[in-house]
């Protein structure tokens, strides 16, 4: 079995399935499938790289800004930024997503909205998600 590094640089694309919840409300574990290809140079501010951090655990998070040496990155569905992701961690970036058939490109207009109303409104969202949890503790 090969890893993600060694298909994409066979491939020039990876189409996989992912796993967890830390990209919901965008992606969802067991119904959409994901579009990654290679990089070229510098990603911006939103992109969603596919990387691996040094445990080796591969994580597919939003970039929230771009610093000079490092790229400070967040799931949509987490409020603890991560810093420290360098280009060396990246393996590709999203392009697509495909649901129900359909392919929904990260250029397209509604996926566009999505990102600056989730991203721009971070403080807000990363609130919404700490009640959301503490809530869950509560409950259990």
């Amino acid at each position: 079995m090969s890893d993600f590094r060694t298909e994409l640089k066979k491939h020039g694309k990876l189409i996989y399935t992912n796993v967890g919840d830390s990209m919901m409300p965008l992606i969802k574990q067991g119904r959409d499938v994901l579009i990654i290809q290679k990089t070229d140079g510098r990603l911006k501010k939103y992109d969603v790289p596919l990387y691996q951090r040094n445990s080796g655990q591969y994580v597919l998070h939003r970039i929230m800004k771009v610093r000079a040496d490092d790229y400070v990155i967040c799931g949509d569905n987490r409020y603890h930024k991560e810093i420290g992701i360098t280009d060396s961690h990246i393996i590709g970036v999203l392009t697509g997503i495909i649901r129900n058939g359909r392919e929904i490109s990260v250029t397209d207009l509604r996926y566009r909205i999505y990102v600056h109303l989730w991203c721009d409104f971070f403080p807000i969202r990363a609130f919404l998600i700490r009640v959301k949890y503490f809530l869950k503790r509560r409950l259990k």
